[in-house]
């Protein structure tokens, strides 16, 4: 057994002895013979080790740009190092006074349809009862309401009869009386943002979405800062995707700061923070565009109370204005009913009133309401809202 074991003991040690052996045969083998010094002018140059340039010194001196030939027709202004772009330039609103002369004629335009149906049915040589049919009708189809209708009826009745007016300049004169009673000229119109505290004069815009509540936020921020405002807005529509990206940019285009919060967030809070703000920047006006939501009244007026009770730990609202679209027509009334029920309504703003000819939603509302229409949307430029001015209003409607 012990032969055996020597036995194996030997053969391992003879293969490592020989293993060795030709490990060491391959590590000596001759390495290839070095390249001929001498060198070959045909092959293409060498590239450079990394650091090679950075180990020879540069003895020559270096040029300077004036120095360096630049391509023909070029110069080295051309070679100057391009600058960031500029911040956008701020936008100078029209002042409010030029645009109403602008504005009164495309009012005219788009809604004397109503004022030229009248006169027409009104200069007929019988004014018998079919006739004052189809003058009520011509009203209620303006949406100038029910009630409203039935009394301008019978008032222009009664004075046609009695004073026996005929002629197309009397017929328009009278009119226009009554037409202007309807809209209680004696109504305060200006929009209040002046406070009697030391604090910004602060005005909440409601209205369903869609109306174009977001827009006039912003339009009334350019009439404010084009009469010497410094304004704050506050993006407290955070339910409706891009309100707050979209006040901004109204905002930015006047140099108006605009505070907003996350999407989804606490319209209170956002409100709150921009009363906040702008009692620290000194601003004269602070302007809020809430939710326009009306899935349910409950939802609405808890949000709406909430943002109008944390504003008021700042200071009271100065101005409750209802953004409504005249194109809505009867439908705008019931929003109207919502909101008044809501809110204290301290004014309404009617938009798209340019190009229809259902102008009679101004009666309908004031009276729905007992507010006035203090703002006017006539069309889709930036400064195309304007204070509204119910001697002009009538004037565009029976012509001048």
């Amino acid at each position: 057994m012990e032969t055996i074991i020597l036995a194996v003991v030997i053969a391992v040690v003879v293969l490592g002895v020989l293993g060795g052996l030709v490990v060491g045969s391959r590590r000596k083998k001759p390495l290839p013979p070095a390249p001929p010094t001498t060198p070959d002018l045909t092959a293409p140059p060498a590239e450079p080790h990394v650091g090679e340039e950075a180990e020879t010194p540069r003895d020559e001196p270096r040029r300077t740009i004036e120095e360096v030939d630049l391509p023909e027709g070029a110069d080295a202004s051309s070679v100057a190092v391009e600058e960031p772009p500029a911040a956008p330039a701020i936008e100078v609103p029209e002042p409010t006074a030029g645009r109403l002369i602008r504005l009164r004629a495309r009012l005219s335009r788009s809604q004397n349809a109503l004022g030229k149906g009248l006169l027409t049915l009104l200069a007929r040589e019988h004014l018998d009862d079919e006739t004052w049919e189809e003058i009520e009708d011509t009203l209620l189809t303006a949406d100038v309401g029910v009630q409203p209708t039935q009394e301008l009826v019978e008032r222009l009745r009664e004075r046609v009869r009695v004073l026996g007016t005929r002629t197309p300049a009397e017929l328009r004169g009278l009119l226009r009386e009554e037409l202007l009673q309807l809209l209680v000229p004696e109504f305060d119109r200006s929009v209040n943002t002046d406070s009697n505290l030391d604090t910004p004069g602060i005005v909440m815009v409601v209205g369903v979405n869609g109306t174009g509540k977001t827009t006039t936020t912003g339009k009334l921020a350019r009439v404010l800062v084009a009469d010497g405002k410094n304004v704050v807005l506050g993006a407290a529509d955070t339910f409706r995707a891009a309100a707050a990206d979209q006040l901004q940019t109204w905002g930015d285009r006047v140099g108006a700061r605009t505070v907003r919060g996350p999407e989804g967030g606490d319209p209170a809070s956002v409100a709150f923070d921009a009363v906040k703000e702008g009692i620290e920047a000194g601003a004269d006006v602070v302007l809020i565009d809430t939710a326009g939501r009306l899935h349910t009244k409950t939802g609405l007026m808890d949000e709406l109370g909430k943002v109008k009770r944390v504003v008021e730990k700042h200071a009271p609202l100065d101005e409750v204005l209802l953004v409504l679209d005249a194109t809505t027509g009867q439908n705008g009334l019931v929003q109207a009913r919502v909101f008044a029920e809501v809110v204290e309504i301290t004014g309404i703003v009617l938009t798209k009133l340019d190009g229809t000819a259902k102008g009679g939603i101004v009666i309908a509302v004031q009276r729905e309401l007992g507010v006035p229409v203090k703002l006017v949307g006539l069309g889709e430029g930036a400064d195309d809202l304007a204070p509204f001015e119910p001697e002009a209003f009538v004037d565009a409607l029976v012509g001048e």
